[in-house]
């Protein structure tokens, strides 16, 4: 069926508003977006034929990118420092041995080679973080369940396409040297964290130091640096994905101008590109060839989600501080989604043999796997009482557009339970010359702070101040009441 661009353009608008609706009526079914996204590119692919999957492959690399940065601009530095070494721990050994274990019944349960049945495992043996950011992102679980998931998911990517690229190098040359994949692997995650360090340092810099005409530009300029430390690292041979990922984290915990509209495109550009690339891969898809593949389809995504990804997470996790419910919990949360489905393009682009084979059962066990396990997180979650209820969410957010030329801005800063400066009032508060609160977010109610007001635990202050006095006005927010406490015992 062809289109006119008039057609196309129409066709484009309709899909992203059926992806709206969609996303609306996932979490009152219960659904992961990104399924119902993948079912309404199965039913267009009915009356559109598209079976690009270079193109695929492509966009799904994009809008992979555009993911994960949004996603490490919202992670919290503090939440994942306490759990980076068993998310790594997961990122890696465990996705080796999901890949082995899932291998392993892959050679059996489709007739194929050593070699491809351990490509198929390597192609879904990573959780995806798409999925994962939007199945955790509006529920209130366990803190350090969620910040474990999230940074696995964020860090694992690299090994999957690691194992996927070398499996099909095996495949395709087998005098390939295997000393010589090694020393790729640790060139490519080395490098990927020290590009996404250094290019995350510098985005900071650039953002807080670049006056631009518009504020509107900001946001833009964020994207258009996440992108280009993706190009440059790819270039050096290394993780894109990982120096992005990393990037993202350091530049969303930092101060950063124009903070909120910078949030705030990415989260919608993330929506966007996750309902485009859903459609497309639903697109790319064919039906009826699923149901040749259907038995052996369910026996995978049975032995992945009870097999293959338990062993992994408890492997990873042997010598970490979590008990067998908190196991079991990130068992069942490493959901499967887009990750998996644009490296199955990878045999595909290659010309493999049995691509077809492995594209349509990867597809199937992504499918089943997102359907089932995503379905079921909240309940799981409720069930071991990992879930505190509803996710309290800020209810209002304060900046100034007109503050990129100038050496001010807005900071915003909530006062933490052990503050010091708790119960005194705003004009005793020992604040900077040419420094001002200027609103005052308790609960729900916005206050309009004068000389008297007093602070309370978990307000959240808009403070307008020189930039280069906020460490100073961070560090009088944030001062514990203990640390007072000590300085009183040295005196005596």
């Amino acid at each position: 069926m062809e289109f006119s661009v008039d057609g196309t353009i129409l066709l484009v608008s309709f899909l992203l508003i059926i992806g709206v609706i969609t996303a609306k009526f996932s979490s009152r079914l219960g659904l992961p977006s990104l399924v119902l996204f993948i079912v309404v590119g199965m039913v267009l692919s009915q009356y559109i034929y598209y079976d690009n999957a270079m193109l695929t492959q492509l966009i799904g690399t994009f809008a992979l990118i555009v993911i994960l940065f949004e996603g490490g601009l919202q992670t919290k530095w503090p939440d994942i420092k306490k759990v980076y070494k068993p998310s790594l721990s997961l990122a890696t050994l465990g996705v080796l041995a999901t890949t082995i274990v899932i291998g392993v019944a892959a050679k059996y349960i489709l007739g194929v080679s050593w070699l491809e049945g351990f490509l198929f495992g390597a192609i879904v043996g990573s959780t995806d973080a798409a999925a994962v950011f939007a199945a955790l992102g509006n529920k209130n679980i366990k803190r350090k369940l969620t910040s474990t998931l999230e940074a696995e998911s964020g860090t694992n990517d690299p090994m999957a396409i690691f194992l996927t690229v070398s499996l099909l190098q095996l495949i395709q040359n087998p005098e390939t040297n295997p000393d010589v994949l090694v020393f790729d692997f640790f060139w490519q995650m080395g490098i990927g964290l020290l590009l996404g360090l250094l290019f995350g340092k510098t985005a900071v810099w650039v953002i807080n130091n670049i006056n631009l005409d518009s504020s509107g530009l900001y946001p833009v300029l964020s994207i258009a640096l996440a992108v280009f430390t993706f190009g440059i690292t790819s270039l050096f041979e290394a993780s894109g994905l990982l120096a992005v990922y990393i990037m993202a984290v350091l530049l969303g915990n930092h101060d950063m101008t124009y903070r909120h509209s910078i949030v705030r495109f990415n989260e919608g550009f993330a929506w966007m590109m996750q309902m485009l690339m859903f459609i497309l891969l639903g697109l790319l898809v064919f039906p009826n060839q699923l149901l040749d593949v259907i038995w052996e389809g369910i026996l995978l995504s049975i032995i992945l989600m009870i097999v293959a990804r338990p062993v992994g997470v408890f492997l990873s996790l042997m010598f970490a501080k979590y008990n067998v419910k908190e196991k079991l919990f990130i068992s069942w949360a490493g959901l499967k989604g887009a990750v998996p489905i644009v490296l199955a393009t990878y045999p595909m682009v290659a010309g493999l043999k049995d691509s077809g084979l492995i594209f349509n059962v990867v597809f199937f066990v992504v499918f089943t796997s997102a359907l089932i396990q995503g379905a079921t997180i909240a309940p799981l979650a409720k069930y071991f009482k990992f879930s505190k209820g509803a996710k309290a969410e800020v209810p209002h957010s304060l900046e100034l557009i007109s503050i990129g030329k100038t050496k001010n801005e807005m900071m915003e800063i909530q006062i933490e339970d052990e503050a010091s400066i708790i119960g005194e009032e705003i004009k005793d508060l020992p604040l900077p010359d040419d420094t001002l609160i200027s609103a005052v977010i308790r609960k729900d109610s916005l206050i309009t702070p004068t000389g008297d007001t007093i602070l309370r635990a978990g307000d959240t202050l808009y403070i307008l101040v020189h930039k280069a006095k906020r460490e100073e006005i961070k560090k009088i927010i944030r001062q514990k009441e203990e640390s007072e406490a000590e300085n009183e015992q040295e005196k005596s």
